[in-house]
């Protein structure tokens, strides 16, 4: 069984942070009741996924932007998205009346296949708020349920978020250069970037030495429903025999995905490489 909250499984909007995934439906049913993150983007078209906001979201979704909320400016180093500051945006939280406590119940969604939405999916959990979760099958899910989008957008409201970061799930450049015995690292990119033999963003093309991949979209099919859970139990088996886990991607985006399946699979909170192939190749 998937941890899916569905239809003929319901909780309290509090135990989110138990069932970190939800069907529309049970969205649907708790509207009143959550806040709702529309996390759509781009890489190729920055503007796009606010564009999609305007033109229709799921009713009462606020807006948040890969590039200008949930990622600091691009510098030498750090790769092509650094988290951001977490004073503003623990600011940008309270304006949507996200609060730490009691700690808001969060839904975040997006059209790619949970790609940007578990970004602050580990956002929110990296600050102690656990109280999040991510809408399976995204908007496209919402869509096909047969639920209306709207164009209203929401009003700001007064939130008090507290962040409470938890230093031990991010790892820096050094831990992987000299990874401690029995670390696996996960390369989340696809395999021909892995591999080396494609790089269409970075300027260098490879891997971390060592890293073994882990497709960042083999965790999901391709109408961007989330695998249940004891497919992706086997999916991360892996895991059981490593003694710490450090997951990366390209910009440390995508590798959130990865991070998110593992959680939903049960397996512990693995450490996440921020800079990601950008930062790393940016050494070389």
């Amino acid at each position: 069984m998937s941890l899916v909250i569905g239809d003929a499984r319901t909780v309290a909007p509090a135990d989110l942070s138990a069932n970190p995934l939800v069907s529309p439906r049970w969205l649907a049913d708790h509207l009143d009741q959550v806040t709702v993150v529309d996390c759509r983007f781009s890489l190729p078209e920055p503007e796009l996924g606010r564009r999609q906001y305007a033109a229709g979201h799921i009713p009462n979704a606020y807006y948040l932007d890969l590039n200008r909320d949930l990622s600091s400016p691009v510098q030498a180093h750090g790769g092509r998205h650094p988290l951001p500051d977490w004073h503003r945006f623990a600011k940008r939280l309270e304006l949507l009346g996200i609060c730490s406590s009691p700690q808001t119940p969060v839904v975040a969604y997006d059209a790619s296949r949970f790609a940007f939405a578990a970004r602050l999916w580990w956002m929110l959990r990296y600050l102690g708020h656990a109280n999040v979760a991510l809408l399976d099958g995204g908007i496209a899910g919402w869509q096909a349920a047969g639920l209306a989008l709207s164009q209203d957008i929401p009003p700001f409201r007064t939130g008090a978020f507290e962040p409470r970061p938890q230093p031990g799930w991010i790892a820096n450049i050094e831990a992987l250069r000299h990874p401690r015995p029995g670390t696996l690292i996960v390369d989340s990119r696809s395999a021909d970037r892995y591999r080396g033999e494609r790089e269409p963003i970075d300027p260098v093309a490879g891997a971390v030495p060592g890293a073994v991949n882990y497709f960042w979209q083999q965790v999901s099919n391709a109408e961007g429903y989330l695998h249940p859970s004891a497919v992706l139990a086997q999916h991360w088996a892996a895991l059981d025999s490593a003694d710490e886990t450090i997951v990366y991607c390209g910009s440390g985006v995508t590798a959130c995905v990865n991070l998110f399946s593992q959680a939903v699979a049960g397996k512990p909170m693995g450490r996440l490489y921020p800079g990601g192939w950008s930062d790393w190749c940016s050494y070389q």
